[in-house]
């Protein structure tokens, strides 16, 4: 199997109907912005003036009642009697940035208003993913009388019937897909259930912790507790869920986007001690945090201690109120992460060569399992697996003589329901379109593999397995103007269904000598017709000969940025593909 050589470019379809244009022509009048902007924004559902005003300047009156999820009703009285009551209550999250976000949340904002409450992280290895039967017995040892789920429990029908047989209630907070009959909890949060009629879907788990913790600021007992924090008390939590939204890789539109653009203004503004020494550990530019960054440097580092150990000390971090304390988690932090990276790039090795010497090119889906391969990896190897072949991939080890699998996918293929189709060779599974777990019995890895390639087969396409590369607009170089980036800008926080806009320039000359600089990025100089801008592919070294060559020419798909060169801000192209003017 070889790894991704070609792009599909595919432009946004054009709308000429009289009504889009007179949008268009209104809301570029209204927010004085170039016309291609103004078709972007409403491509994206931003069509009037006051959807621009919550796109751009969004405020946490935008958010929703919490009260219109289904359950909310419900988990705030039963959390509410357990603290009037003086009940032990726990905490129990999941292991990932979500997870232990979600969970620094609710433990930290029940103890403000006076609950006896602790938390508990699962152990990935020992008590594996979300609410098992394992997780439960350890839980136990806390005493509690009330169990309320952070990003998970949606499906643990069986272990929620074994807390109940316990006399422990449980309050699910949940995104992820119900499972065939919802869990006899007492109360379940997840705005994806059937019924639930709240009006954003697309939330995380940490979101709907969050939602929760609103709620219960409405309690009128709560509340007095909370007078005495200056300025808002849920405010800091944004960080938090601003945090796990974009790791979790949800949408970010909507009640997301508002999270999302408040969170990261005050990430970068007063950060919470954890998060502001996670940042310097990472060596980041405090004040400059993008979720781009968020996603590719600080959750990595959240989600190694999960990975590798014990995901509490994630927690401890993310809730301390001091810096100095803050620091020397963030030092353990960046310690796993490092220890992670090794293992990582053993296990992408050795993956790696079983595609590329056992696999047939022709192969639709990669399913790879070896004994030894880390647990706390295959995640990430998976993901890296996709990256480079572009095909959907199950990556799996064995854990206590039991087959742990993650799952990774492609555009355009759901590999939640692609699992949902075996279910019945799985002992587990779930997760979302593009990412899931699973678990298998031993025996069976090879029945398993056989029956999804199978039925990978009957829904995979030649055009699905292509990449490709979404346009928003073909502009002229023309267009590149200071505002027009500036605006651009005003964008962000990028992320699934908000993408970094991505334009195509035609036929455009190269200038001068491009070269390879940094770790094989392609820098080069194009024009076209009085207008010249430098232009960086990043890991795009290979195309060197065709920009040398371009007798004709070249195509270009890029995304707009700033390079700031000896204290000068010029306009950038960032390359996302090349491709060959016809002869």
């Amino acid at each position: 199997m070889t790894s991704v050589r070609s792009y599909r470019w595919k432009l946004a379809e054009a709308d000429s109907s009289p009504d889009h244009l007179a949008i268009v022509k209104k809301l570029s009048d209204e927010l004085t912005v170039s016309p291609v902007l103004a078709d972007i924004l409403v491509r994206r559902g931003i069509d009037s003036f006051e959807k621009s005003r919550s796109f751009f300047r969004p405020e946490i009156a935008d958010l929703h009642d919490p009260f219109l999820m289904s359950g909310m009703d419900k988990a705030v009285e039963r959390i509410s009697r357990a603290i009037r009551s003086n009940e032990k209550i726990l905490v129990y999250g999941d292991y990932d940035v979500d997870g232990t976000n979600g969970t620094t949340i609710l433990w930290t904002f029940l103890k403000s208003i006076g609950a006896d409450v602790s938390y508990f992280i699962p152990d990935r290895q020992k008590e594996g993913y979300g609410l098992s039967l394992a997780g439960l017995e350890r839980a136990k040892e806390f005493h509690p009388s009330l169990i309320v789920t952070v990003d998970c429990g949606i499906t643990a029908g069986t272990q929620i019937a074994a807390a109940t047989a316990a006399r422990i209630d449980v309050v699910v907070c949940d995104h992820h897909e119900p499972g065939h009959g919802a869990p006899a909890a007492v109360a379940i949060l997840d705005p994806i259930q059937e019924h639930c009629t709240y009006p954003y879907k697309s939330l995380c788990g940490a979101g709907v912790a969050f939602k929760l913790v609103q709620a219960l600021a409405t309690v009128d007992e709560f509340r007095a507790k909370l007078e005495h924090t200056e300025g808002d008390p849920l405010r800091k939590y944004l960080q938090y869920v601003a945090l796990a939204t974009t790791a979790d890789i949800v949408p970010l539109t909507g009640e997301n986007r508002t999270i999302v653009k408040i969170g990261f203004e005050l990430l970068n503004t007063e950060p919470v001690p954890g998060i502001q020494a996670l940042i310097d550990i990472a060596g980041m530019h405090a004040g400059r945090i993008s979720s781009g960054q968020a996603v590719f440097v600080l959750a990595p580092r959240i989600n190694a201690v999960g990975r590798l150990g014990d995901a509490r000390r994630a927690v401890e971090l993310l809730a301390c109120d001091s810096y100095g304390s803050a620091l020397e988690f963030a030092r353990v932090l960046e310690h796993e992460n490092s220890e992670r990276r090794k293992i990582d790039e053993v296990t992408f090795t050795q993956a790696q060569e079983i595609v590329d010497n056992h696999l047939a090119a022709d192969d639709t889906t990669i399913v790879l399992h070896k004994d030894e391969w880390h647990p706390g990896v295959i995640g990430i190897v998976a993901s890296r697996l996709v990256e480079r072949y572009y095909r959907p991939t199950i990556m799996m080890t064995t854990v206590d003589g039991v087959v742990k699998g993650s799952a990774r996918s492609v555009s355009g293929f759901n590999i939640y329901e692609a699992l949902k189709r075996v279910e019945d060779k799985l002992i587990q599974f779930g997760g979302h379109k593009y990412a899931a777990g699973l678990t298998v019995a031993l025996d069976r890895v090879e029945e398993f593999r056989d029956a999804f390639q199978k039925s990978a087969d009957e829904v995979l396409t030649e055009e699905i397995l292509t990449p490709e590369i979404r346009i928003d607009a073909e502009i002229p170089l023309s267009e590149i103007s200071p505002k027009f980036i500036r605006v651009l800008g005003q964008f962000a926080p990028f992320g699934p269904e908000n993408m970094r806009p991505v334009f195509a320039v035609r036929d455009v000359a190269v200038v001068g000598s491009p070269r390879i600089v940094g770790k094989n990025h392609l820098k080069f100089k194009v024009r076209k017709g009085n207008h010249v801008i430098d232009a960086i592919g990043f890991n795009l070294g290979k195309h060197i000969d065709l920009v040398r060559t371009a007798s004709k020419g070249i195509d270009l798909a890029f995304s707009l940025d700033e390079n700031e060169y000896q204290g000068e801000v010029v306009p950038q192209l960032k390359i996302r593909d090349i491709k060959q003017r016809e002869a």
